[in-house]
């Protein structure tokens, strides 16, 4: 584990989706000290424009998540996950085909995420929306997790290696928004036929630190997702 002295913020919204978690988690698993930045909508949209944030904070891409250390803003979930990765050591150093498998699940998540959200700029109804997930349930995602459980050992404790890395943290909350009343038009209980990511999804759900993290930071009624 890479240990540094640094100023480190995380800069999204005040909620858990998937790609700021993969950031704020492994900071708080490996002890790193970080400002937790959570930003208003309202803020988010003028820096969209603008791709600055009140304080001027620059945002690379017009984008968040935004990870700042030492004055550096770095955008992309993947760098940032990374980064944060590397120094909590949920993230391999040297062994480049872990760092690639873990890769490959991150941008899986990130698959699925623009495959079923829909923009509040869209001229959809949201009958219509729900209409369009129920189809995506029943064709593309459902094919795509099936790929997803074909890519899981059945006696596998964690996605990559022999401990939880951030590709394990991308699945259990990609996983729990989608089982979530967060996305309308996905079925209810959708996960029932696949044990393997059931499995990897209540392995991090039960991790001592996630549980901690949960309590600490997840707001009461908040509904994070579960499957059985």
């Amino acid at each position: 584990m890479l240990k540094y002295e640094m100023n480190v913020t995380l800069i999204y919204l005040d909620n858990p989706f998937w790609r700021i978690e993969l950031a704020r988690i492994p900071l708080f698993i490996g002890d790193i000290s970080f400002n937790d930045k959570r930003i208003t909508l309202e803020e988010f949209r003028s820096a969209k424009e603008t791709g600055f944030l009140k304080d001027g904070t620059k945002l690379p891409f017009h984008q968040i998540p935004c990870l700042v250390v030492d004055g550096v803003p770095i955008a992309q979930t993947g760098a940032i996950a990374r980064f944060c990765g590397k120094l909590s050591g949920l993230y391999p150093s040297e062994d480049s085909i872990s760092c690639a498998l873990i890769d490959q699940f991150i941008d899986f998540v990130t698959d699925l995420t623009n495959l079923v959200y829909i923009p509040s700029s869209s001229p959809l109804t949201e009958d219509e929306k729900i209409q369009h997930r129920r189809i995506l349930a029943e064709g593309e995602l459902k094919r795509k997790l099936d790929m997803l459980e074909d890519n899981i050992s059945a006696n596998q404790t964690w996605i990559v290696g022999k401990e939880m890395t951030i590709a394990d943290i991308a699945i259990w909350r990609g996983i729990g928004w989608l089982a979530s009343d967060l996305v309308a038009g996905i079925p209810q209980p959708y996960f029932v036929n696949y044990p393997k990511i059931t499995k990897i999804f209540k392995n991090v759900d039960n991790h001592p630190k996630i549980c901690e993290w949960v309590r600490k930071t997840y707001p009461s009624n908040y509904n994070r997702g579960y499957i059985e």
